[in-house]
């Protein structure tokens, strides 16, 4: 069976040398107008990149370079000019997806390896072929196929590189080709500036029709026959911005979508022949990349031994904060024993950081606190080297008073070391298990 290369997430360097300590073999990071990450990119000039691609290199790792916008002319224009001085730093692979890009870059660097980008749309294994023909090396597949679709693509088209999205946000749009952010507040998501406009807190408000048939809101009580599957929303921040959806037996539109979780797949998909198994996450915090990576090859390592999947990493998953989780569109009926899994969770996980490890000695561990925790809290630390938790009896200042409890984000406190503590505790977190209904 082929070990998936384990693909994570790299919105500034932090975030890289966060997946990388804890076990990813690569990465993927973009220039702010050529991808589809323009919010929290520190990844913005050539400087920054290519000292990324340096880095990766120096650890043995890949950095694949995102650069797959829907350009217009003006972005045609100013491509090869400030695509060359990143390739000088020799990223291990671009990820494109508009054609005339792709011809630009293959006529100018004609062994630069190519991998087609989610945003092509690949769902077949025609499709597949016809970039193979192309010279691309590796296909991203749609997040719309099933593992049988995926088995059939691997099967037809041996000789191409296939990567799947395994963790992350899902688009309510095909494989992320939305219009929405364009149409609420006018900052294109095919242009890398998506508002996340899927997501917002929208409240259905009392309608009825007019007399054209369409929706509009009302102050008194719903029009009679007016059916429940229609629906009038407004988002709590943009009051009188008026959206009528209307749900089918397919479910209800321009709504949120729950995020990907397919961990319990990994194994099926290295005994597919899946090349890559990618985690979706570039504007998420260290502490997201670091519990994704670090899962996520504990799955990979367990399926290369020949080990059954170990349904405690879906628990560890739900201590993120998420929207929900679904596999997608990998299998339509979902066994048994995944069923309490699949009905949602807390959006704030079960776990939250308080604080980083900023110093260790003998006796004590200093705290950088993010936020508030307190002597009795059941705690966990997460480090590249393993995970530990304890509890806290006592809780000091730096000046070794003693306190009720961490106020948060600015303070500084030490808790006694515990016994058995991994290290070394760079990249490490620590987080508080969060009660019942906390």
């Amino acid at each position: 069976m082929n070990t998936p290369e384990l693909l994570a997430p790299a919105g500034t360097p932090a975030h890289m040398e966060t997946a990388f300590a804890y076990g990813a073999d690569a990465v993927y990071a973009g220039q702010p107008r050529y991808s589809l990450r323009v919010r929290n990119n520190s990844f913005k000039d050539v400087a920054a990149l290519g000292a990324g691609i340096e880095r990766a290199h120096a650890l043995g790792k890949q950095f694949y370079l995102v650069s797959n916008i829907a350009p217009h002319n003006d972005k045609v224009r100013s491509y090869l000019r400030d695509l060359a001085p990143v390739l000088e730093h020799k990223p291990d692979a671009l990820i494109m997806s508009d054609p005339g890009l792709i011809m630009l870059v293959r006529e100018r660097w004609p062994d630069q390896p190519i991998h087609l980008s989610v945003q092509a749309n690949a769902v077949n294994w025609a499709t597949v072929e016809f970039w193979r023909r192309q010279g691309i090396s590796r296909v991203i597949l749609s997040r719309e196929l099933a593992l049988n679709e995926i088995r059939e693509i691997r099967d037809r088209v041996p000789d191409m590189e296939l990567e799947v999205f395994v963790h992350g946000a899902l688009c309510m749009a095909y494989s992320g080709r939305c219009l929405l952010s364009g149409y609420m507040n006018h900052r294109d998501a095919n242009q890398g500036a998506c508002t996340n406009a899927c997501r917002w807190n929208y409240q259905p408000v009392q309608h009825s029709h007019d007399q054209t048939g369409d929706l509009i809101a009302t102050s008194g009580g719903m029009a009679q026959g007016v059916s429940p599957k229609e629906i009038l929303l407004e988002e709590p921040n943009r009051p009188g911005g008026f959206i009528p959806a209307y749900e089918d037996e397919h479910g209800t539109y321009i709504m949120n979508s729950k995020d990907l979780r397919a961990v319990q797949h990994v194994a099926e998909l290295a005994r597919i022949g899946v090349h890559s198994l990618k985690i979706e996450g570039r504007t998420k915090s260290t502490y997201y990349v670091a519990r994704t990576t670090q899962i996520y090859r504990h799955a990979i390592d367990d399926a290369m031994q020949g080990k059954p999947f170990d349904m405690g990493l879906m628990d560890e998953l739900e201590a993120l904060s998420n929207r929900g989780y679904t596999e997608g569109f990998l299998r339509r009926h979902v066994p048994q024993e995944y069923q309490s899994y699949e009905q949602g969770s807390s959006f704030l996980g079960t776990q939250q950081v308080v604080g980083t490890i900023t110093d260790m000695n003998d006796q004590w561990l200093t705290i950088d606190v993010k936020n508030k925790f307190a002597p009795g809290d059941q705690l966990e630390l997460i480090s590249p080297s393993g995970n530990l938790r304890f509890s806290a009896n006592i809780m000091e200042n730096r000046n070794g008073q003693s306190m009720e409890y961490a106020p948060g984000s600015g303070h500084i406190v030490r808790i006694p070391k515990p016994a058995d503590l991994p290290q070394p505790l760079e990249h490490s977190y620590l987080t508080r298990i969060l009660p019942a209904g906390d």
